[in-house]
């Protein structure tokens, strides 16, 4: 089952619902206060080539800039 995004044009709160059929994505009403003014947001979503090499990072001591964190400074 896909799992769409929507946005209530009533309440302005974000929700996401695993829709059964496709023809059903669009008779959604909004989990919060039941007004059928929604709209599908666009998903973004991240993927990974397995062609891509898995490395692991060296450890380093430290937080954020101080090398644990990961953000390459």
């Amino acid at each position: 089952m896909p799992l769409y995004e929507y946005s209530c044009a009533d309440c302005k709160r974000p929700f996401e619902l695993l829709v059964a059929s496709p023809a059903l994505a669009d008779a959604v009403a909004c989990r919060y206060c039941g007004s059928r003014s929604v709209r599908r947001l666009i998903s973004a979503f991240a993927s990974r080539s397995s062609r891509e090499p898995i490395t692991a990072a060296a450890p380093r001591a430290g937080g954020c800039c101080g090398g644990s964190c990961g953000c390459g400074r």
